[in-house]
């Protein structure tokens, strides 16, 4: 896939297949994020790779809108440190680190789906979190059960004209 044909094709997915994910597109899919841009190359992340289906189910239940991730070949938790700065550059970079794993995914083929973590001891409890790190996001993957990626025609979104303001509001 080309970078804009990735962009026009992602988007949630929330339905896998049982089909594993080969490591090598794991790999690539999580260097992605290690390549994120970061303020001033700070680099807040660490990256938890869950593969295990009895981990998956656990996992999913650390926040209500989490549930697809029992479901996935694979989820990335993407974790962040207790201490960010008044303009929240750690969640900024994280959220970086987020979209670039989710477009490498599309570009292999691989749905993806992003949750947050309401329940952080459980959370804590199921991936072992050391104590430096507070907060955390997650990233389900696997292939789509419904129908594969491809460019989406006509998205849900609000019209370009409505969203791009030039020069000023």
């Amino acid at each position: 896939m080309q970078t804009w044909e990735a962009i026009e094709s992602r988007r949630n997915v929330r339905s896998f297949t049982d089909r594993a994910i080969p490591a090598a597109d794991l790999d690539r899919i999580l260097e992605a994020g290690r390549r994120s841009p970061s303020s001033q190359n700070w680099q807040p992340w660490d990256f938890i790779l869950v593969t295990d289906r009895e981990q998956l189910r656990e996992l999913a239940k650390v926040f209500a809108g989490a549930g697809h991730v029992a479901g996935s070949a694979a989820t990335i938790v993407v974790v962040g440190p207790v201490a960010d700065n008044e303009f929240h550059r750690a969640q900024f970079d994280l959220g970086q680190a987020t979209m670039a794993m989710t477009l490498a995914a599309t570009d292999l083929g691989i749905g993806s789906c992003h949750a947050g973590v309401a329940d952080m001891r459980l959370a804590r409890d199921v991936l072992g979190l050391p104590g430096d790190r507070d907060w955390a996001l997650l990233v389900s993957l696997g292939y789509p059960a419904d129908r594969p990626l491809t460019p989406v025609k006509n998205p849900k979104r609000r019209p370009f004209s409505d969203v791009v303001h030039r020069g000023r509001w």
